[in-house]
């Protein structure tokens, strides 16, 4: 039976990803567009719904509560599961990792409340939901995110520019991986309770760890050095997203794992791309500009 899926967010990155991987497991992809289309018009007959949209960190608190009610009740209306993007950022700097499932949610900033709230949203209410949490994407082109924005933007001139401590382990994901996971657990979605919140593995590693794989998917020694802060700082007052750069710079020290035990009893069969091929397909955009 053709089954169907709507991609909220469809140009970001995460929901190009997922439209991408729906695609490939032969599900019918509707593109939600926010200029043209109606969410209750769009979501009739939907079987998943990709919560997909993300807007900037200082739009979050007016936009985030509203756009995923709108989401939960055209859930709800058809009898939709959401697949929704979950974060590290509920643990806060006190959850000791690794995180898993039942680890609390302690986060107190404004940016870890909004989605600790938004989350409760979901279960609150009872709408079937997928949320696959995951570190940090990377991802197979530029979209804007800390890899390829910053961590990575220099590595034509053989090094990484890294925002934290170079030695603490940091969770990451591959968001093409990501996506085919999503896929597989929507397809068995009949068989989830109600409300799954599931720690996607990735990669832990540390800047160093990283400096290394590329090393050896380059051929050229890549080197290490810390990001300068000082001139965010200084953009501030010009910049509103900047104050929540800095609200979130302790997860780039902040040793972190995510725990894969509950993926891995879900999805026994999945097999994740290597390191080295994930982060050569990720630097491939950036190396050849």
């Amino acid at each position: 039976m053709t089954q169907t899926v709507l991609i909220l967010g469809a140009s970001g990155r995460f929901g190009h990803n997922m439209a991408e991987a729906f695609t490939a497991a032969g599900w019918i992809v509707r593109r939600f567009d926010r200029g043209t289309d109606d969410l209750t018009i769009a979501a009739k007959g939907a079987d998943i719904i990709v919560a997909g949209w993300n807007p900037k960190y200082n739009e979050w608190s007016a936009q985030v509560p509203q756009l995923h009610a709108q989401i939960r009740k055209a859930a709800l209306d058809n009898d939709a599961t959401v697949i929704l993007p979950g974060n590290v950022y509920v643990y806060g700097a006190a959850a000791p990792a690794p995180w898993n499932e039942n680890t609390p949610h302690l986060a107190c900033n404004p940016l870890g409340q909004i989605r600790k709230d938004m989350e409760q949203a979901y279960r609150r209410e009872g709408v079937k939901t997928i949320l696959l949490r995951a570190g940090d994407y990377i991802d197979t082109r530029a979209s804007g995110n800390w890899f390829d924005q910053i961590i990575a933007k220099p590595l034509g001139k053989g090094r990484l520019s890294y925002p934290g401590d170079l030695s603490a382990p940091h969770a990451w994901a591959f968001l093409p991986d990501v996506a085919r996971a999503a896929v597989m657990l929507a397809e068995k979605r009949h068989m989830l309770a109600q409300f799954e919140d599931i720690p996607f593995p990735g990669y832990t590693l540390s800047a160093q760890d990283m400096a290394n794989v590329l090393t050896q998917t380059t051929g050229k020694t890549v080197s290490l050095r810390k990001m300068a802060w000082f001139p965010l700082r200084l953009a501030a007052p010009f910049m509103p997203i900047v104050k929540h750069l800095f609200e979130m710079r302790y997860l780039w020290s902040l040793p972190q794992s995510l725990d894969g035990s509950k993926f891995r009893r879900l999805l026994p069969g999945f097999v994740e791309t290597p390191l080295d091929q994930a982060l050569k397909a990720a630097t491939a955009p950036i190396l050849d500009n």
